[in-house]
């Protein structure tokens, strides 16, 4: 009689609630009742509300119950779990609940399915079919696939990747690099160590297809620090890929070569812009480059470079394995395929959804979302990390795309979205954009440097009542200088944050002089 498989997440999520304590009941309690169990440490499903999530694969399918607690355990034997029985904590099959069934799950159908180190799991899902078809193409096939997926950016400015690609590839030079920007800084996003943690060979895999494309016969991947378990599965998954052929002198018997490493940054925000990720990666101190020239023309080390972030990567292998032409058909307008969507903040189903862009932000917050964790209205949220927009749900009807966000002055970035109730002060929200500013500023630019420790003061000012119509204006003329006179998004997307506040929630800005007043 085969062993029952019982599979708890490793992810760094499930690990902060608890889930290593769960394992340990769940092992001291087999043995305790004479129970012969496999345990296997799967990456998460994404539904970070139910984590720890206890799945046990039966026949049918694999049955989930949670959150689990270790307490729990004992119960969840006594309601006889290994063969599916009931009990308070069962969700049913996994793979029916309905925060999976309404997906479109492409870039994280394997992840929380597979145990992340597993090569053979990786290519039972489906993993090296990409690479397989990549392998039989010439560079310039490769790059039009990407081309015709319509594949941008999934970070800032959503720039087409294949262009991008292009670029490098038909720029000279006796070495190309491929570096992936891991450092997941933004508020409210997850959906990189996920992917790292849960299923780190397609993002080598996305990798290796980018160097086949541009030429480019090493890649780095820049973790941010913050992420001591995804660096650590991350380093392991490149070791097993070169012992099996999949990185080195000669992929899959191919003869082509890619080689690959890991680093690990040292906690700067600003190092998650492109360019002082290649100054860091050059043992440097990372701080913001001039552009032009761009990385794709003069980048690492001063050779083209593409530098693309983990979502971006990693829809490249599904690209490559179904077509171009399918993954386009995905989306809505210039927006396509899907986006992992990263739900956050005071929300009731906190975690991760993958879907076709054109979903309503109301959607995807009151619907997928359920609403706030604390029961209390929405008042606003913050989408695209810690310097995008604050919205009313008056914009909840904005569909999930990047130029209908753009147009109400947002940004989707990278798809974190921050949910806050009505007890939410907006002027103080604004207060920790330019401090953070403040604080995260590479020095480089004096709108950035100097305008953003400024702005802090204004907005102690204004939170003080003190001639707050004067600040206000004050306010506004600094945001422009920086939005038009800094070097790079951090100091330049700073204003967005600000000013969307003050646009949407005036009241909280003139809150203390009306206090005044009434006096």
């Amino acid at each position: 009689m085969s062993r029952v498989r019982v599979f708890i997440p490793q992810d760094a999520a499930a690990l902060a609630v608890g889930a290593g304590q769960v394992v340990a009941r769940i092992r001291a309690e087999a043995l305790t009742r004479g129970l012969d169990i496999e345990i296997v440490r799967n990456g998460s499903r994404g539904m970070l509300w139910l984590e720890p999530l206890v799945e046990v694969e039966l026949p049918q399918g694999r049955v989930g119950y949670g959150p689990m607690t270790a307490a729990e355990i004992p119960s969840l034997f006594d309601a006889g779990f290994l063969q599916g029985g009931s009990h308070p904590r069962g969700i049913g099959l996994v793979a029916d609940h309905p925060w999976l069934t309404c997906q479109q799950r492409l870039t994280f159908a394997r992840c929380g399915l597979t145990a992340p180190l597993s090569l053979d799991d990786y290519r039972a899902h489906g993993g090296l079919a990409g690479l397989a078809k990549a392998l039989q193409m010439a560079p310039a096939a490769i790059i039009e696939e990407v081309t015709r997926s319509g594949l941008r950016g999934r970070g800032g400015a959503g720039f087409p990747t294949g262009i991008k690609w292009r670029t490098a590839a038909q720029t000279e030079a006796d070495q190309r690099y491929i570096v992936c920007n891991a450092d997941e800084g933004d508020s409210g996003t997850f959906a990189d160590r996920m992917i790292m943690e849960g299923d780190p060979y397609l993002l080598i895999e996305g990798m290796v297809i980018a160097g086949l494309a541009v030429g480019a016969t090493k890649g780095f991947v820049y973790i941010r620090s913050e992420y001591p378990h995804a660096f650590k599965t991350f380093v392991e998954a490149i070791r097993i890929a070169e012992a099996a052929g999949i990185l080195g002198d000669d992929i899959l018997g191919s003869g082509r070569v890619f080689h690959l490493e890991a680093r690990l940054g040292a906690g700067a925000y600003i190092c998650g812009e492109e360019t002082s990720l290649l100054d860091s990666l050059e043992g440097k101190r990372g701080t913001v480059r001039k552009k032009p020239p761009l990385p794709a023309i003069q980048g690492l080390f001063g050779r083209p470079t593409i530098i693309n972030n983990v979502l971006s990567l990693t829809a490249v292998p599904t690209i490559l394995a179904m077509g171009g032409d399918f993954y386009q058909e995905f989306g809505m307008g210039r927006s396509r395929g899907t986006m992992p969507i990263q739900l956050a903040g005071n929300i009731k189903h906190g975690g991760l959804i993958e879907r076709a862009f054109g979903l309503t932000l109301g959607e995807l917050v009151e619907d997928l979302g359920g609403g706030t964790r604390t029961g209390r209205p929405i008042r606003a949220v913050q989408v695209g990390g810690p310097l995008g927009a604050y919205w009313p749900t008056s914009l909840f009807d904005t569909p999930f795309d990047y130029e209908a966000f753009a147009a109400r002055g947002g940004m989707i970035g990278h798809g974190g979205i921050v949910v806050f109730d009505d007890t939410v002060d907006l002027a103080k929200q604004a207060r920790f954009a330019l401090e953070f500013c403040a604080i995260e500023s590479c020095g480089k630019c004096t709108p950035c440097r100097i305008g953003s420790t400024r702005g802090v003061e204004v907005m102690d000012r204004i939170l003080a009542g003190q001639d707050v119509v004067h600040q206000i204006n004050l306010l506004q003329d600094l945001a422009e200088v920086m939005r038009d006179g800094s070097l790079c998004a951090l100091g330049g997307l700073t204003p967005m944050p600000v000013m969307s506040a003050l646009t949407h929630f005036p009241e909280d800005f003139d809150r203390a002089q009306s206090a005044q007043a009434a006096e």
